[in-house]
């Protein structure tokens, strides 16, 4: 606690006191069911109450039926959803933590294929992402959505919520009308500050109406839109603020950044620094006297005390963070730092799965969505003390190694490197992706807390195992890439895979071809790993485009960034047959035309793994004999965690 004298120290907004400066800020969940806040909810929101946040703040509830976004949104303007907000208030208050709802009206950031009606906006606009044109709001519209705010705010209240934020930030209908890049209107809604701040005005007046002077409202501003085309900045966003302050009565100022034309910044990947927002949040703190929220990427509890200790901002959002740990603020109250399991904003889990449309999720955290049976609380001891050998430290085995030490196991975990980490650690040997690394050293951390066995550079084979005569034997010796994944005659060191390439194996030249079948990570890490290093990188794809599939990580656009940044040439649309020697055969996927790429150094292969799963073979017979992860079937992280996990509990 003396480590923190700010960050556990109650604050006062309106007439409420949330007992510590930790905000678990609003962002999809994808839980809802029937328009409502469903079983899910309520658990997942308990166990970042349990776990000590102050504040919880709701995702976005929607106020009108022509805000349907998306298939999963609560609609807060139907009384009908009144009982399930009372299912998570009442959760929630069993704990000291106080919650918000945040109430929203998405606008020309929306899709009509769900409501099937058209969307609203301030401007016939489209949305960069849907690219739906919306239909100009009419003053009669205008009206209706206030009072529909006012009728959620009524049922937020009668929900037995603490207070409302209301959304003007990167995906709100009010941003929109603030913004003159979006807001084009000629009649009193458009044109001055002061006319496109009327609608939010209006809104703000109708939920005080309806909830009272006594409760508590507040709102997310946009603190800079880093419009394209000349959008709300900060000096703006410092004169709403003080204009909020004077003449509308909120109690608090939550900030975001971006919007849709740059959502990068919305949701910061690992690529983007820390805590990348407190320069907007100290500014807005130095206009006005009501308490400022700050978020984005403060994954710390030693960061978040320094922002509050610095004056940048009086209450602090962590998102990820709480998703990947919800019990990070009782850990750090208690002085165990060591035990935190600290976000990578790797995205892949929550981002990544929201923009596709599925239930949220964590990479590092199979309960996250699942906490009714996956909970902390639900960890049982085992009934039955048993030796477990688990071959192969990377994350499979690592997971799977705590929980089953957790549970009373007796563990021994084989790793043939001199280090824990598998592939995970040679994924972090790019400067750009070293956070990444932070999955195993918090698993190997807490291996060495529960005094596990681990024995290093040991080749575990058949006679290995038996020497240690275990109960059970667990294969988790992870995947290889694949070694002749095209025709032709080649091998290292000109040709090479990209562990080979990582890990220093063979002397590199000047000229670099890297063949890309995945679209993630691997090849633009590498190009950029090899680019820093002076070469010439060329990578082909037979893909729309080089790390195509980053977009929902919100990688891609900084991933291209860097790669132009650096002169790496990209040829999508090809598909490489052959390879000989250091000579590319490809042919164009849409006409059909072959390609030649000749006279290059060498040539790195990124074309997927195989699994490693020969000592599971031999072992499967003889003893009883489990394989997870990539020993399965090549996959990404996540399901190496998951499986590392569920192994661990059903043991």
């Amino acid at each position: 606690m003396s480590n923190y004298k700010y960050l556990f120290s109650p604050i006062k907004i309106g007439n409420l006191v949330l007992p510590n400066r930790i905000h678990f800020a609003a962002h999809m969940t994808n839980f809802a069911h029937d328009h409502k806040m469903s079983e899910k909810h309520v658990y997942y929101y308990r166990e970042r109450a349990k776990g000590g946040c102050g504040l919880i703040t709701t995702e976005e509830l929607s106020v009108h039926p022509t805000d349907m976004a998306y298939e999963k949104l609560v609609e807060a303007y139907d009384p009908k959803v009144i009982p399930s907000f009372k299912a998570v208030t009442n959760a929630i208050h069993e704990y000291e933590t106080k919650i918000f709802a945040q109430l929203n009206h998405n606008g020309i950031q929306g899709s009509s294929r769900l409501s099937k009606l058209p969307l609203w906006g301030p401007s016939p606009e489209r949305d960069p992402i849907f690219r739906e044109t919306s239909k100009e709001m009419e003053i009669e519209e205008i009206h209706e959505c206030v009072e529909f705010f006012a009728k959620s705010a009524e049922n937020v209240r009668e929900g037995g919520f603490d207070g409302i934020e209301v959304q003007m930030g990167h995906s709100s209908l009010i941003r929109q009308f603030l913004s003159p890049a979006t807001n084009k209107r000629e009649d009193e809604y458009g044109g001055t500050l002061e006319n496109r701040m009327r609608f939010c005005f209006e809104v703000l007046a109708s939920i005080r109406k309806a909830v009272g002077d006594d409760y508590v409202v507040g709102v997310r501003l946009n603190a800079d839109e880093m419009h394209p085309k000349g959008g709300l900045t900060i000096e703006d966003a410092k004169r709403i603020a003080k204009l909020l302050e004077t003449h509308a009565k909120i109690d608090f100022i939550d900030l975001s950044l971006g919007t849709f034309y740059n959502l990068f910044l919305v949701e910061g990947s690992m690529h983007t620094p820390l805590a990348y927002t407190v320069p907007l949040s100290s500014q807005i703190k130095s206009v006005v006297d009501l308490p400022v929220f700050c978020t984005n990427r403060i994954n710390d509890p030693i960061l978040a005390e320094s922002i509050l200790r610095d004056g940048h901002a009086d209450i602090i959002g962590m998102v990820r963070a709480l998703i990947c740990d919800p019990h990070l603020p009782v850990k750090a109250r208690e002085g165990r730092t060591r035990d935190i399991r600290y976000c990578i904003a790797c995205n892949q889990g929550c981002i990544g799965r929201m923009g596709l449309g599925y239930t949220l999720s964590c990479v590092q955290n199979p309960a996250v969505g699942n906490e009714k049976e996956l909970g902390t609380w639900t960890l049982a001891p085992t009934k039955r003390r048993k030796k477990i050998v688990i071959v192969g430290g990377g994350p499979a085995g690592l997971e799977a190694a705590r929980v089953l030490s957790l549970r009373g196991h007796k563990v021994v975990l084989l790793e043939k490197e001199n280090e824990l980490g598998g592939q995970n650690l040679i994924a972090g040997k790019v400067p750009s992706r070293r956070e990444i690394t932070g999955v195993t050293r918090f698993l190997s951390s807490q291996l060495k807390e529960l005094k596990t066995e681990i024995h290093l550079d040991c080749n575990a084979d058949l006679s290995t195992i038996k020497a240690f005569s275990p109960d059970i034997v667990i294969v988790a010796t992870g995947s290889l890439p694949k070694e002749r994944p095209y025709q032709g005659q080649y091998g290292p060191p000109e040709v090479q895979n990209v562990f080979q390439v990582l890990r220093g194996e063979y002397a590199m030249g000047i000229r670099i071809l890297l063949i890309d079948q995945e679209g993630h990570h691997q090849a633009t890490s590498v190009a950029e790993f090899l680019a820093r290093q002076g070469k010439s990188v060329h990578i082909v794809t037979p893909m729309l485009s080089v790390c195509g599939n980053l977009g929902p990580l919100q990688d891609y656009f900084l991933a291209k960034h860097r790669l132009y940044k650096m002169n790496v040439l990209t040829t999508p649309d090809v598909a490489v047959l052959s390879i000989e020697g250091r000579k590319v055969t490809g042919v164009n996927v849409y006409t059909g035309e072959f390609v030649t790429f000749e006279g290059y150094d060498n040539i790195i292969i990124v074309a997927g793994n195989r699994a490693n799963d020969q000592l599971y073979f031999i072992l499967k017979d003889l003893v009883e004999t489990y394989r997870i992860g990539d020993a399965v079937a090549p996959r990404k992280l996540d399901s190496a965690i998951w499986e590392g996990y569920m192994i661990g509990r059903r043991i």
